[in-house]
C-alpha cells in the first residue's frame, strides 16, 4: 500500500502549498530527506536540486520564500521551524505529523494521519507497552467511577484500560471506541475477557445522546484532537452530571516532552490553569490533577 499511503500524504502536502506555487525545501535526517524530495519532485512533475548541508530543493515555480519540509527518521526528529513534518522512519508508510494550521486547517489532515499512524503499530503495541497496565489501572481506581456506571475507554487502543474499568463499574457497561480498526482488531482477547463492547468512532462527534454515559477514560487522547476544547465540550455532552472524566497517561507531560524532543508551553491544553479553564468553559470541573514524570492523572466532574 506504500504508494496509496504516499498519494494520501503527498496530496495533503499539495493542498497546503499556497495559490500560485512555491518553492519546497526539504531537510531532516539524510536518508529519508532523499525520499520524500524524490516523491515530491514526482508528484510536482519538477526538478530536485542538491542543496548544502543536506538540504534539498524541489524547484517549482512561482515567488516566495519557500516551504520547509522536515523528513522526520523517528522518534524526537523534528524542528520546530519546519512548515510540514513528515515521519519517513518506514519509507514504505509515510505519515504527517505536522502541518502549519495557517497553511492547512488540522481537520483536513489529522484524521487520516492518525490512523495511519496507530494502524502501523496496532499489532506491536502492547508488546512495546505492556508493562504500562498496572499504571492503567491505578488510574481508573482512584477517578471515582461506581459500580453499575457506564463508561466509554475513548481511543482505547488494545483496551489496557478495559481490566480497571470493569473492575470499577461491577455489572455495569464498558464500551471501547477507537478510530484505528486495526486498534479495534488487537483490542478483541480483551475485550471478550472484559465484556466490553467495541465501537468505531470519533471523538468528535460520539454516538451517544446527551447525558448519555457516567464517565469517560481517555489516556492520551487530549491533545491528539484538532481542537482539544470542542473536544472536552463533546465529551461533557454526553456526560451526564456528576460523572467523570479522566484524562491519563503512564508518562508525564514534561517527560514525554523529552522523549518526543519537545519543550513544554504554558498554553498546552494539559496545562493546569488551562485545562481548569477550558474544562470549566465546558461544563467540568477540575477535581484531580497529578503530573509527575511516571504519569499524567487528571480527573474532572461533569458540572450538574
Amino acid at each position: 500500500m506504500s504508494d496509496e499511503r504516499w498519494d494520501q500524504v503527498l496530496g495533503h502536502v499539495a493542498r497546503a502549498v499556497p495559490d500560485g506555487g512555491v518553492r519546497l525545501v526539504v531537510g531532516g535526517a539524510p536518508e529519508q530527506a532523499r525520499v520524500l524530495a524524490d516523491r515530491l519532485a514526482a508528484r510536482f512533475g519538477v526538478a530536485r536540486v542538491a542543496r548544502p548541508a543536506e538540504r534539498l530543493e524541489v524547484a517549482r515555480v512561482g515567488d516566495g520564500d519557500g516551504l520547509l519540509l522536515w523528513a522526520s527518521g523517528g522518534r524526537g526528529d523534528r524542528r520546530e521551524d519546519a512548515d510540514v513534518v513528515v515521519d519517513v522512519s518506514d519509507p514504505a508508510w509515510p505519515v504527517i505529523r505536522h502541518i502549519d494550521a495557517a497553511l492547512l486547517d488540522r481537520d483536513v489532515w489529522f484524521g487520516s494521519e492518525s490512523r495511519a499512524f496507530f494502524a502501523a503499530r496496532a499489532a506491536t503495541w502492547d508488546s512495546r507497552f505492556g508493562d504500562d497496565l498496572p499504571a492503567y489501572g491505578q488510574a481508573v481506581a482512584e477517578a471515582g467511577l461506581a459500580p453499575g456506571w457506564t463508561v466509554v475507554d475513548l481511543g482505547c487502543g488494545t483496551g489496557r484500560a478495559f481490566p480497571g474499568l470493569r473492575d470499577a463499574v461491577g455489572d455495569g457497561v464498558v464500551i471501547g471506541i477507537d478510530h484505528t480498526p486495526e486498534m479495534l482488531d488487537a483490542a478483541q482477547v480483551r475485550a471478550r475477557e472484559c465484556g466490553a463492547a467495541l465501537v468505531l468512532g470519533d471523538a468528535r462527534r460520539l454516538p451517544f445522546g446527551d447525558g448519555g454515559v457516567d464517565a469517560v477514560f481517555a489516556a492520551g487522547l487530549l491533545t491528539h484532537l484538532p481542537d482539544p476544547a470542542g473536544g472536552l465540550r463533546e465529551l461533557a455532552r454526553v456526560t451526564a452530571p456528576g460523572g467523570r472524566l479522566v484524562l491519563f497517561h503512564p508518562t508525564g507531560r514534561a517527560a514525554l516532552a523529552a522523549r518526543h524532543g519537545h519543550t513544554l508551553r504554558p498554553d498546552e491544553p494539559l496545562n493546569e490553569d488551562v485545562l481548569r479553564v477550558t474544562g470549566g468553559h465546558a461544563g467540568w470541573d477540575l477535581i484531580g490533577y497529578d503530573d509527575r514524570a511516571h504519569r499524567f492523572h487528571a480527573v474532572l466532574a461533569r458540572r450538574a
